[in-house]
């Protein structure tokens, strides 16, 4: 198989928070940011896969700064590591408030997907080509994450 590079799989969505996606205090509801999130970076793993994936795990969710209403939310992600049927997509969300143009980191977290053949099983995906520095690290902070999640899977089965 062929390799692709990480900035085939960049997607950039941008949403605005809206009344009913606030919670009393007009701050963006955490389950409407893990949909955001969610579909982001599905994206990415079917940029990337080509074909029908599902999500398998959720890594690390951090909500760092909460996005108010009226705030435009941008989310940015991108595949970081490829295992045989799985990916590991980091998503950055950041709010800005359209008024003043200040930018916050809102949330970050790691989502891994399986790319799914037509007859739902888990298939190979080609592995993902880091390029920059950046792109780099990621990859190896993706592949210890992606060892770490067989070692807690394996453990869990025994």
């Amino acid at each position: 198989m062929s390799s692709k590079t990480v900035k085939d799989t960049y997607v950039i969505m941008h949403e605005l928070v809206l009344p009913n996606d606030t919670n009393l205090l007009g701050n963006v509801l955490g389950g409407r940011v893990m949909h955001l999130m969610d579909m982001c970076a599905a994206m990415s793993a079917f940029k990337h896969a080509r074909s029908a994936v599902v999500t398998a795990s959720v890594d690390q969710l951090d909500f760092l700064a909460p996005a108010k209403k009226g705030d435009i939310m941008i989310l940015k992600s991108s595949v970081n590591f490829t295992g045989r049927s799985s990916m590991e997509v980091g998503v950055r969300i950041e709010s800005e408030n359209p008024k003043t143009g200040n930018i916050h980191h809102t949330a970050s977290a790691y989502l891994t997907f399986v790319s799914i053949n037509d007859n739902g099983n888990p298939q190979k995906v080609e592995e993902i080509t880091a390029e920059t520095n950046a792109e780099l690290r990621r990859y190896a902070e993706g592949k210890a994450r992606y060892i770490d999640r067989k070692n807690r899977k394996k453990s869990k089965k025994q």
